[in-house]
């Protein structure tokens, strides 16, 4: 039985701590790599690239739980 998980929640749960939404639509090892790649991104440039990572980890939560979900229309951007 699967189970619906809601976009929005999983980028909301990235863009608080990146990884956390990819936990939450149980892709644990995107999740673990969100939560290595973005302190070292805002170590490692200074802060300048973190947020790059917040954004994109949060982005990709939502994608990933739209198209896991059963039944869900996939829209194109096109």
């Amino acid at each position: 039985m699967s189970t619906t998980r809601n976009p929005g929640t999983a980028a909301v749960l990235s863009a608080i701590l990146p990884g956390l939404g990819q936990f939450y639509n149980g892709d644990f090892l995107r999740g673990i790599f969100w939560l290595i790649v973005t302190p070292g991104m805002w170590i490692g440039t200074g802060g300048l690239f973190g947020w790059v990572c917040h954004v994109i980890a949060a982005i990709t939560a939502h994608h990933r739980a739209r198209t896991k979900n059963p039944g869900s229309v996939r829209d194109s951007i096109s």
